[in-house]
């Protein structure tokens, strides 16, 4: 079930709600059976440009429209939701399966693996749908890599936009931090809030 946006975006500033594209390590980001090299590094971009392609898209190679696209970060975050705006004319991919902090892994390898998460797709040329994660999954997410094993039916898939929901660490990778030691702990200082998982609109 998919729901759409009921709320003007420019209000609720969905923007700063999207900008984990800022952490992205983009020169690091990768993709196998991409039609045009470097190609997916073009999808990742603010979310008031989601639908400003100029021409750039990220496309599989003709006959084989499978796509496995890793994603590192520069700096651990938590992702809540994840949304994906395909192509036109059964080119947007149906299906997508999700490995987080698993370097280094092909096509060969994802078919015998379990993913952390897998979603039923919905075509979605306006960018209005999320598809939210298992929050409790999806803390500490050093690399994030993105198995679309196919499309709506077309020779091709074909992605313009891949934007991600959540926060940052704020610490950079390979950063130790500083051990405090509490003498008298403060039970008001270690709540914790429960999460969920499903498909929701964007907020």
């Amino acid at each position: 079930m998919a729901c759409l946006h009921d709320h003007s975006c420019e209000e609720h500033d969905c923007s700063s709600d999207w900008s984990l594209y800022k952490h992205i390590d983009l020169p690091k980001v990768s993709a196998l059976n991409e039609a045009v090299p470097g190609s997916v590094k073009s999808v990742f971009k603010a979310w008031e440009q989601r639908l400003n392609s100029t021409g750039e898209h990220l496309e599989s190679n003709e006959g084989d429209p499978e796509l496995l696209i890793y994603i590192p970060f520069t700096s651990d975050v938590k992702i809540k939701s994840i949304s994906i705006i395909g192509g036109a004319d059964g080119t947007s991919p149906s299906k997508m399966r999700v490995f987080i902090n698993r370097d280094g892994i092909d096509f060969s390898d994802v078919q015998g693996m379990q993913a952390i998460q897998e979603w039923d797709l919905v075509e979605n040329f306006q960018g209005v749908l999320e598809y939210q994660t298992r929050y409790s999954k999806f803390q500490n997410v050093a690399s994030i890599t993105l198995h679309f094993p196919d499309s709506f039916g077309g020779d091709t898939t074909k992605i313009e936009y891949i934007g991600f929901k959540g926060e940052a660490t704020q610490l950079k990778r390979d950063v130790v931090a500083t051990i405090v030691y509490e003498l008298r702990p403060n039970p008001s200082d270690h709540k914790t809030k429960a999460e969920g998982g499903g498909l929701s609109h964007v907020e």
